[in-house]
């Protein structure tokens, strides 16, 4: 139940404007500026890796309903994302959006406000009742535009309560990006060990200098079609690694009162847990129950590899599980990384609907494999580096908790602003 001091107001009367950005189709460029479909809302980011580029001519003949904005709320309203929302905080942003919900709201506040109330548990409810679709789930612009909107009656309320959200989720913000440069440089230590082939040589010969910058002995390996250290091999990811596919849950659904683990699908790969994410009882077999250190990799409609860090649950269809008993988590994480840009255009050239690869693809990955006590020194260094991102991620998981909590109880008057400040 709903505090007296709350009132609804409705999408188009909240905000200045509310499309759904161009609905021309300017051609692609090879340069210029982004155009943003549902596609490429991620939970709270956005992919413009992959985005449509379309010429700087194209971009300012698109009219002022498409052009994003500092302090615009932009939600995906087809597809996988559905109801996904992102918040544009760049003052120095260019990129335009299609078929996609778009909230001019006016102010940060506003802005802020609009973010953490479709994120919270009674937005995402007000979302999921307009969405329409059995098997590809859309909201169209009339449902966005009328969308109940829950503010304070009093706009210092709402204030307040955006600068305590504000804190919770600067302290997000801070662990994502020393998560980002933790993998980065973990990333670039191993790329210059296993790509470049610059591990420190400890032989006699070597005196742990860089091993092929100083002269190291390169051979030519036919399956790779390229040099690499003499004494390495060639193998597929399946050699080092293996790949587990998810189950199809519906046959582990709860019945009672029996213990549950909630599923991992794209959506809770992409951005976690949340209420409408489904449970299974907890008979599911052990090979799909994921924990959080894991690596994930979604081979469908995605194509990303993550280290999981969001709490035990049950793997779903079109993710797969990759452990190992021959080789450390930080090696296969990292190869099957590395070869992720090539499934990407496997995919890409297959030109299914929703993209992917198969097992086939995994068998005839070719990779280069180094002696196994490198590949242990390797490990040692890049390690604590992943348990740090683990403890990072799993610190945000909590944060995260209390700001979603934090938000509706404040909203049915059970605390206030004074005892959450």
């Amino acid at each position: 139940m709903l505090s007296s001091a709350w009132k609804y107001v409705p999408g188009n009367e909240y905000c200045v404007k509310v499309t759904d950005g161009t609905h021309d189709s300017p051609k692609q460029a090879e340069c210029g500026k982004p155009l943003i479909t549902s596609k490429h809302i991620k939970g709270d980011v956005i992919d413009f890796d992959t985005a449509y580029l379309i010429s700087e001519h194209d971009f300012n003949e698109i009219n002022k309903r498409s052009k994003v904005d500092q302090w615009d709320v932009i939600i995906s309203m087809i597809g996988a994302y559905c109801g996904f929302c992102f918040i544009e905080s760049n003052e120095e942003i260019e990129y335009a959006v299609k078929n996609v919900g778009l909230f001019k709201a006016g102010t940060e506040v506003n802005a802020k406000w609009l973010y953490y109330y479709l994120n919270s548990p009674i937005g995402r409810a007000h979302l999921d009742a307009v969405k329409s679709g059995s098997t590809q789930p859309y909201i169209a612009l009339g449902a966005l535009r009328n969308l109940p909107i829950l503010v304070p009656k009093e706009d210092d309320v709402k204030e307040k309560i955006v600068a305590i959200l504000d804190a919770i989720d600067t302290k997000i913000r801070v662990n994502n990006r020393i998560n980002a440069e933790l993998e980065a440089m973990a990333k670039t230590l191993y790329d210059y060990w296993f790509v470049q082939f610059d591990f420190p040589d400890d032989s006699p010969q070597g005196q742990g200098k860089p091993y092929k910058s100083s002269g190291g002995e390169m051979v030519y390996n036919p399956t790779l079609k390229r040099e690499i250290p003499e004494g390495w091999d060639d193998a597929s990811l399946v050699d080092i690694a293996t790949f587990t596919n998810g189950i199809a849950c519906q046959k582990y659904y709860p019945t009672g009162d029996e213990p549950t683990y909630k599923v991992i699908k794209i959506r809770e790969f992409s951005s976690g847990f949340d209420d409408s994410s489904e449970s299974v009882h907890q008979g599911v077999p052990e090979k799909v129950v994921v924990n959080d250190g894991d690596i994930l990799f979604s081979w469908s409609a995605t194509l990303e590899v993550k280290l999981w860090a969001g709490g035990t649950g049950a793997l779903n269809q079109h993710i797969f599980k990759v452990t190992s008993e021959s080789y450390p988590k930080t090696f296969y994480y990292f190869e099957v990384l590395k070869y992720l840009e090539y499934f990407k255009m496997v995919a890409e050239l297959r030109k299914t609907t929703m993209g992917h690869i198969t097992k086939d693809h995994l068998v005839t990955s070719r990779i280069c494999l180094p002696p196994k006590d490198l590949i242990k020194a390797m490990d040692a260094k890049l390690s604590p580096i992943l348990s740090k991102i683990i403890s990072n991620s799993q610190q945000n998981a909590e944060l995260e908790k209390l700001r979603d909590w934090l938000l509706p109880m404040l909203m049915n008057g059970q605390v206030t602003v004074g005892e959450a400040s």
